[in-house]
């Protein structure tokens, strides 16, 4: 049995639906046997019901559906009672934007009571998991290490852990999930945008990732949470998002498409300087730029291509009310990502697109504020574009922390 799965009879009955070492690795497509649709672990888990008569907590949002059906809508219909839904950043059904608190309720279709993740606490207390059969985790991530959910998943783990109570992770496929790269977190800039000493992309399932927090004593209790992982179905880490034919559902407000959120890696970092990076428009980390009088010529920075654009940020209800630049006319970018690139030349032409905005930069406010080094997770990537280094010496600059951090993430792999 492997480490951290649940015992006893779950494991007998998960054993052939594409859970955790059930051998539900998907095998190469081929032009004889193009890749199947990749059937998420709610699929999986809504096919053999083990939780109906079962009290559980869940920690999901918007994102916790196959097409219409979402977890809620659909367990409590089957006999199964939820006591209470967990929210993470963006609330319950995603309506609140970046760093908005969110506050605790109900749900007004279902009537659960909604106890927020994201305000005052981003864990749950014991109270409000003790006695219950399991807390089960269903979010779409987007595999990067600034992205709130993972660090969600590590406080509900340690909650868990605490209460003695199993968790279930449903699991999803990863849109960044086929490389691993960026500057590795530093110990003194630990926040809940990097709780742990990984990449920027970690190339994980949240599945893959909890299992790796566990087995390797990330939580802050020194125990271990009672995990198990419904594995997704036909999932492989060569994949893009298009590749496993699911619908696209943002995970955040603003990543409205899976474009933007592979951009989003190389993109994540602008919210820690001058240049914003489209809220308040229709297209949300897709542009980049600011008010000025400059011009920008189109240009090619390897897998990224750069149109010239002007865009105006607006307030957007629910997306961003206060948006960087709100009313001004900014000058900058449009981007086209190569889908077929490497990730490892997207994160060349992402610092070859920050040093160039660097350069350019001629507002009043300093191009960096403190938020950046938090986000990049050292203060190593702003000392090299101040420098002018070259972006692919800066790139080589973390690649033995990669390298170490690869041979620890690949005991965690669970698809091929």
């Amino acid at each position: 049995m492997k480490p951290g799965t649940i015992v006893g009879w779950i494991w007998m009955m998960l054993a052939g639906m594409g859970c955790a070492g059930s051998g539900g690795q998907s095998q190469p497509p081929s032009a004889e046997n193009p890749a199947p649709r990749v059937k998420p672990g709610l699929a999986v888990l809504l096919e053999n019901n083990f939780l109906i008569g079962k009290k559980i907590a869940v920690v999901c949002n918007h994102t916790a559906r196959i097409g219409q059906t979402h977890l809620v809508d659909t367990l409590t219909t089957t006999g199964v009672k939820i006591v209470s839904i967990f929210a993470p950043e963006h609330g319950f059904r995603g309506q609140a934007e970046a760093g908005q608190s969110v506050v605790d309720g109900k749900d007004p279709k279902t009537g659960i009571p909604v106890v927020s993740l994201y305000g005052e606490r981003h864990g749950p207390r014991q109270s409000e998991i003790s006695g219950l059969d399991f807390v089960v985790f269903d979010v779409q991530d987007v595999g990067a290490r600034f992205y709130t959910y993972i660090s969600t998943l590590t406080y509900v783990m340690d909650a868990c852990a605490q209460a003695e109570v199993e968790l279930i992770v449903l699991d999803r496929p990863n849109p960044n999930g086929f490389f691993v790269d960026g500057p590795l977190m530093k110990n003194a800039y630990k926040s809940f945008v990097g709780m742990h000493n990984v990449p920027i992309i970690h190339g994980m399932t949240v599945g893959e990732y909890a299992t790796m927090v566990n087995e390797e004593g990330w939580l802050k209790t020194g125990k271990k949470a009672k995990l198990h992982v419904v594995t997704t179905q036909n999932y492989r880490h060569d994949m893009r998002w298009n590749d496993t034919k699911m619908d696209w559902v943002a995970p955040s407000p603003n990543l409205p498409t899976p474009e933007s959120a592979e951009l989003y890696p190389v993109l994540c970092w602008y919210e820690g300087t001058s240049v914003s990076v489209g809220r308040g428009t229709k297209t949300p980390f897709s542009v980049v730029g600011f008010p000025t009088s400059r011009t920008f010529n189109d240009t090619v920075l390897g897998a990224l291509t750069l149109k010239s654009t002007t865009f105006t940020p607006r307030p957007t209800p629910g997306k961003s009310a206060n948006p960087l630049y709100k009313d001004q006319v900014c000058h900058g970018y449009l981007l086209t990502l190569d889908p077929q690139s490497s990730g490892n030349n997207r994160f060349i032409a992402g610092v070859e697109l920050l040093k160039l905005m660097y350069k350019s930069y001629d507002g009043d406010k300093p191009f960096f504020n403190s938020f950046f080094e938090k986000l990049t997770g050292s203060e190593q990537l702003k000392a090299d574009v101040v420098a002018d280094k070259p972006s692919v010496d800066i790139w080589q600059s973390w690649q033995e922390d990669i390298d170490k951090f690869k041979a620890v993430r690949n005991k965690y792999l669970l698809y091929p």
